[in-house]
C-alpha cells in the first residue's frame, strides 16, 4: 500500500513539474529542434557550394563545427539578447500609455525601496541579497540585465569571431588574401550581418509595445484583459 502511495506521489511530482515549467521546456524544446532544422539545412546549402566549388563535402557533425555555422547561430543569438538587454533597461524610464509593456506612467524610474522591497523593506520570502544594505543589493538589482548585457557582448564576440574566420575561409577559396578581426569588424560583410537582425528585432519590440495597447490575446501574460480600456497601462490579463 505504502509503495502504490510513494508512486502516486511520485507522478504527482513530476506531473507538476512539466506543469510548473512548461512554457521554459516548451520554447527549450522548440529551440532544440529549431537549431537541428538549422543544422540540417545548413549542411544541406553548404555542401552544395563545396560541390560546386569541387572540394571535399562534410559530415553533419563537421558541419557543425565550422565557422560557417557558428556565425549563422551566434548572428541571431547576439541580436536576441541586444533586444532583451535594450528593452530590459529601457522599461526602466521609457513608458508608453495604454500598453502591458510598459509599467505604470508615474512609476518611470528605479522606484522606492518600498516598492521594490529591497532593504528593511525585504519580505521573509525576498531573495537573501535584496534584503542587504552593500553592494550585493545594488548588484542584485540590476543583475538580470546586466547578464543580458553579458550575454549580448559574448554572443557579439563569437559572432565577430567566427565571422572573420568564415570570410577568410571564402577568400582563400577565391586566392584572395586574408583580414584580421579589426579589418573585418570595418567591412560591410559584418554589418550587413548585424545590422539586419538588430533592426528587426527593434521593429518586434516596437510592435508588440504599441499594438497591446489596441489588441487583445485572451490568457495571456502578454495582453491586457480583453475588457481593459485602451489607456490600461501597466495591466496584464
Amino acid at each position: 500500500m505504502s509503495s502504490d502511495t510513494d508512486t502516486q506521489e511520485g507522478d504527482r511530482r513530476r506531473g507538476r513539474f512539466w506543469r510548473d515549467n512548461s512554457l521554459t521546456l516548451a520554447f527549450g524544446t522548440g529551440f532544440l529542434l529549431v537549431l537541428l532544422g538549422q543544422a540540417l539545412a545548413g549542411h544541406a546549402e553548404f555542401n552544395e557550394q563545396l560541390r560546386v566549388d569541387g572540394l571535399q563535402q562534410l559530415t553533419l557533425g563537421q558541419y557543425m563545427t565550422t565557422s560557417d555555422f557558428a556565425v549563422d547561430v551566434s548572428e541571431n543569438w547576439q541580436s536576441e539578447f541586444l533586444q532583451f538587454f535594450l528593452y530590459i533597461f529601457g522599461t526602466v524610464w521609457l513608458v508608453q500609455r495604454g500598453s502591458p509593456e510598459s509599467k505604470e506612467l508615474h512609476k518611470a524610474g528605479t522606484e522606492s525601496d518600498q516598492e521594490q522591497r529591497l532593504g528593511d523593506h525585504a519580505r521573509s520570502d525576498s531573495p537573501r541579497w535584496a534584503g542587504t544594505k552593500d553592494w550585493r543589493q545594488g548588484l542584485y538589482s540590476r543583475s538580470l540585465g546586466l547578464v543580458m548585457g553579458c550575454l549580448f557582448i559574448g554572443s557579439w564576440l563569437a559572432q565577430s569571431i567566427s565571422g572573420v574566420a568564415a570570410y577568410n575561409e571564402q577568400q582563400l577559396r577565391e586566392l584572395q588574401d586574408p583580414v584580421g578581426w579589426g579589418a573585418y569588424l570595418a567591412l560591410p560583410d559584418f554589418w550587413n550581418r548585424t545590422l539586419q537582425n538588430w533592426q528587426s528585432e527593434l521593429l518586434a519590440v516596437a510592435a508588440m509595445v504599441i499594438l497591446s495597447v489596441y489588441l487583445r490575446q485572451r490568457g495571456s501574460p502578454e495582453s491586457k484583459p480583453v475588457g481593459a480600456a485602451h489607456t490600461s497601462t501597466g495591466v496584464e490579463g
